[in-house]
């Protein structure tokens, strides 16, 4: 991808298309612009590492689910880490539609996490009451913050950070021991 060799500024629409063995106009009628391909690129390019992520869950505790999540995702990031900066960027402040669009991505994750968290709280992991939309919000903003932090080079061990705050975020919200005996 012309966006990762010279980066997002550096590239121009003329040998984007050139690569794609097209006509630059081909290129600004499907995209209209450089931020519209890029949009376009990685959206997809995410779209597919989300949907493998969550198929790849499997069926351990919802901490080790939540792990190989942030995993699976974090690898895409890190394989490519000037272009995540851009991506990062552009789709956070993108416009319509695709503002619609990565909030519509995020939106799937959201309620994906909830059901794993109302599973987990099914299988005894979580208390009854746990409000499983609110801790995907959590999740989320773990994620998030690890992300921005390891983009800013900030962090080195995203991953690991991420981890962490989910294990302790779990603790908060696992049955009390007690009452797990009373079950038994």
């Amino acid at each position: 991808m012309e966006f990762e060799r010279v980066g997002f500024e550096a590239a121009n629409l003329r040998s984007i298309a050139a690569l794609a063995g097209v006509s630059a106009g081909t290129v600004l009628h499907h995209y209209g612009d450089k931020r519209e391909l890029l949009h376009a690129a990685l959206f997809d390019d995410l779209e597919q590492t989300l949907a493998r992520a969550l198929a790849g869950l499997g069926k351990g505790s919802l901490e080790e689910q939540l792990s190989a999540l942030t995993r699976t995702v974090f690898g895409y990031y890190q394989r490519r880490p000037q272009l995540s900066r851009t991506l990062l960027k552009e789709s956070l402040f993108a416009e319509e539609p695709w503002a619609q669009r990565f909030t519509a991505q995020v939106g799937r994750v959201h309620g994906a996490l909830a059901q794993l968290a109302q599973k987990a709280s099914e299988r005894g992991e979580l208390r009854p009451n746990v409000d499983g939309a609110l801790f995907a919000v959590a999740y989320f903003s773990f994620f998030y913050f690890a992300l921005i932090a390891w983009v800013q080079g900030a962090h080195g061990s995203p991953m690991e950070l991420v981890d962490r705050l989910v294990r302790q975020h779990l603790e908060g919200l696992r049955p009390d021991p007690k009452s797990r005996r009373r079950k038994s």
